[in-house]
């Protein structure tokens, strides 16, 4: 188990919970060390005064705001405590609100949230409730030297903590996916949407790995053991011309798409139909 990250209370109206936090993922990849070519020696990045011209160890380390150049007002570590707002402590819900209102982008860390002894039974009503109202907590938390806004949702086995990104800290989209203004064809729509419900499927994050880091991993092996790796093949892409005939292919390619040749087929029909009703008019 990992060890806490932070420790305090949970607070709804007068309810105080007191709750533990630990990192509720954390990633995995293959690390490389940066080695001198000549000797294969690892290199070091210690501390180094060029004032003094000499090492320094860490315990001779203070914090230090540069106001000018070269110019810095310091802070002692009981200094910086003494600022430090009350949601260093608790984690006051200032609302609630629907989970499905947050837009994901705002997501950033993610943790499990662990009552203490003395609060478990306010845990579990907090949890319970909770899970019942589809409602999820908005609260401040103060930690790594920041006060985050956080979410706090109940989860299958507990509840789970997620910090956010402020609002001036998400950029704007300036109209990122809006650049092609030609009109969408109803018939392209509708192969489109066909083409999505052949890949639905439920979701199951066990299915994914990292595949470059599985790569990495056999190619350590592999050189490890005097050997070569085959080369990956990568398959060519270009952009799209023809879009109906591209969702044609995609659909019959796809396994799960059954029934869909019927359809494939029906759309240019329909549009050979208004071509000769227009005709007409």
């Amino acid at each position: 188990m990992a060890a806490a990250t932070w420790k305090g209370y949970i607070s709804f109206g007068l309810v105080s919970i007191p709750v533990s936090l630990t990192p509720a993922a954390r990633t995995e990849r293959v690390s490389f060390h940066q080695l001198h070519k000549v000797c294969h020696t690892r290199l070091k990045q210690p501390l180094f005064c060029p004032h003094c011209n000499r090492f320094v160890e860490r315990s001779e380390i203070e914090k230090g705001y540069e106001y000018e150049k070269d110019q810095y007002i310091l802070f002692s570590p009981e200094e910086l405590k003494k600022i430090e707002p009350e949601s260093a402590r608790s984690m006051d819900i200032l609302e609630f609100v629907k989970l499905d209102e947050i837009d994901p982008f705002y997501f950033d860390a993610s943790y499990y949230v662990a009552p203490e002894e003395a609060g478990a039974h306010a845990y579990h009503l907090l949890l319970n409730v909770m899970r019942k109202s589809g409602f999820a907590g908005i609260a401040k938390l103060t930690m790594h030297n920041r006060e985050h806004i956080v979410i706090i949702r109940a989860r299958k086995n507990g509840l789970g903590l997620h910090t956010m990104f402020y609002a001036n800290e998400i950029r704007a989209a300036k109209e990122l996916g809006n650049t092609d203004k030609a009109e969408v064809k109803e018939q392209e729509e509708t192969l489109a949407m066909h083409l999505i419900k052949s890949l639905v499927a439920p979701f199951k994050p066990e299915k994914y790995r990292d595949t470059y880091q599985d790569g990495l991993q056999k190619l350590i092996e592999a050189k490890s053991q005097g050997k070569t790796i085959a080369i990956v093949p990568h398959a060519a892409k270009a952009p799209v011309i023809d879009l109906m005939s591209a969702l044609k292919k995609s659909l019959s390619q796809s396994a799960s798409a059954q029934g869909t040749q019927t359809l494939i087929h029906a759309v240019p029909k329909r549009e050979e139909g208004r071509k000769k009703r227009r005709k007409a008019s």
